[in-house]
């Protein structure tokens, strides 16, 4: 039990003496570093919410007192809706994503066609370095222009697709459209995909029969790498190593035993960025805890704490529209609907006050949270309530 306890007092010892915000958890909480070697302290220490990592960069930019070492040693920067920011350090590009290229069968010789964005936000790059570390090829094309996704498909001889379930289907579809079928007529054979809410698991079955492939997926987030990846055939996530994971009550942060719904709350081993009993706002089960007390596999993510909701493989939150409301101005007041249509997601922004072009709003929500929004609707002031309201049923 005290190997990994040992490395993260370590770490945290040497983190809490750069990280101002780091060390005040823990005084608040009469935690030395070095105790954190001591099995039950960890759990003394209150889970951090997204939306208070968020507070902590707003109020001290741009790490919120949580980055600890020279910025040189950090390799990319990320900027996620939010605004939150996330590094990641040299030598660490793939942050774990390696593992699930690996226990998914990529390697040298696979062409992998990676349709997540490079854009600021961390999936495309981390994508990108997990399946060059297995020694695949990696064509950058990141999301959009499907009839090309469909052309460097057949011209390159693409062997895996990375990207989202939805835009998995999406493509497959148009390349039918074209040559009659997928299966048995594309190069296709492995889609390393991100999930999907509802009974995702039954529509990867649908895709693997339809279009002749092996789906396999991971669980991670931009503050922690990659948590959990599929191997071995068996159910869920195995839970990487170097992540201290819990699943604990939403409301006391208690860890829960193996079955029992709760919030995943995990802890990294990594100097320079340790996130310490980091609560993702997802919801999961323990289907192993190991001997000592940690999870070493955990169910899919079963829905959400908070009021972070996932829309287009990114998160917006309530903070979201209060920040479009601000940036139109003149007592606008704003609320986002999330519906599903047609299979995809659809955002509706909802709008009092003064009158605004449409592209004006849209294009102050895209700045916001990099998604673009499909409807504007004009309203009273008294019909807004909730800022956030996620209708999807799936």
């Amino acid at each position: 039990m005290t190997d990994r306890l040992s490395t993260l007092a370590r770490i945290v010892t040497e983190a809490t003496q750069n990280a101002p915000a780091l060390a005040a958890r823990l005084s608040d909480s009469g935690i030395a570093p070095a105790d954190l070697a001591e099995p039950g302290t960890l759990e003394r220490l209150p889970v951090l919410a997204k939306t208070e990592l968020m507070e902590l960069q707003s109020g001290n930019s741009p790490f919120g007192g949580h980055l600890s070492v020279p910025l040189q040693e950090v390799a990319h920067l990320y900027a996620s809706p939010g605004p939150i920011f996330e590094p990641v350090l040299r030598g660490h590009e793939a942050h774990g994503f390696d593992r699930m290229f690996r226990a998914g069968g990529l390697g040298p010789g696979d062409v992998a066609l990676n349709t997540w964005s490079y854009h600021l936000v961390p999936a495309g790059l981390l994508f990108d370095a997990g399946a060059r570390a297995t020694g695949a090829t990696v064509v950058p094309s990141g999301p959009g222009r499907t009839e090309l996704q469909v052309n460097l498909i057949e011209t390159l001889g693409v062997t895996a697709f990375l990207g989202s379930t939805a835009y998995f289907e999406k493509v497959a579809n148009a390349f039918a459209s074209t040559h009659g079928a997928t299966k048995d007529r594309w190069p296709v054979r492995r889609a390393f995909l991100g999930g999907e809410p509802g009974d995702w698991m039954a529509k990867r079955r649908r895709l693997e029969r339809e279009h002749g492939v092996t789906t396999h997926s991971a669980y991670g987030t931009a503050d922690l790498g990659l948590v959990g990846f599929e191997a071995d055939g068996q159910p869920g996530y195995l839970c990487h190593e170097e992540r201290l994971v819990q699943i604990c009550d939403p409301d006391t942060g208690v860890p829960l035993s193996e079955g029992m719904p709760g919030q995943v709350v995990v802890t990294t081993l990594a100097r320079g960025w340790p996130m310490i009993r980091f609560g993702t706002g997802d919801m999961a089960r323990a289907l192993e805890i190991g001997a000592d007390g940690f999870v070493t596999r955990m169910s899919g993510i079963e829905g959400r704490v908070g009021d972070g909701v996932k829309v287009r493989e990114i998160f917006v939150y309530a903070t979201h529209a209060r920040a479009l409301s601000r940036s139109l101005g003149g007592g606008s007041e704003a609320r986002i609907r999330i519906s599903r249509e047609g299979g995809s997601d659809h955002i509706t922004l909802e709008l009092s006050g003064p009158a605004r072009p449409e592209e004006e709003i849209l294009d102050a929500f895209q700045r916001i949270t990099r998604l673009r929004a499909d409807t504007v609707i004009r309203c009273d002031r008294h019909t807004i309530s909730e800022p956030l309201e996620d209708n999807r049923e799936f």
